[in-house]
């Protein structure tokens, strides 16, 4: 049998690939990560050239798929449970940074003039199915 790789999953940045790459050699499956170095050196290209690639080999493939798929790849709260849209009751939910409000809006400004860190950040989940946005309770 060859030794041909397969593309299983693509990441944005490489911090989400190196995660799921340490889950997957865990599990005695050999990972290689390719344009890692390219969108760690810069970040914005990685739209652009498709992010980064995990790979492994052919014969690895469908059980590194099944890890993937087993994991929860969704948020939840402080206590470990599963956040639920209040509209659908869907599991897929993210969380995301908004600046919807003036004291946000001047953080942000002052972050991007000043090469700072947030100081005022606002938080809110949107679900995935419905695009419904809200706060956790």
């Amino acid at each position: 049998m060859s030794n041909t790789f397969k593309t299983i999953a693509r990441f944005q940045y490489s911090t989400e690939a190196q995660i799921i790459k340490g889950r997957l050699e865990a599990d005695g499956i050999q990972v290689f990560l390719s344009d890692n170095l390219t969108i760690d050196t810069d970040p914005l290209v990685s739209n652009a050239i498709g992010g980064v690639k995990l790979k492994v080999l052919s014969k690895d493939a469908l059980k590194a798929q099944h890890i993937l798929d087993s994991l929860n790849k969704y948020s939840i709260d402080d206590d470990g449970n599963t956040i639920n849209c209040p509209n659908c009751l869907g599991q897929h939910i993210e969380l995301f940074s908004t600046i919807k409000d003036a004291k946000s809006f001047f953080a942000f400004i002052f972050g991007v003039l000043f090469s700072a860190l947030p100081f005022y950040t606002k938080h809110k989940y949107k679900c995935e199915d419905c695009k419904t946005e809200f706060d956790l309770k």
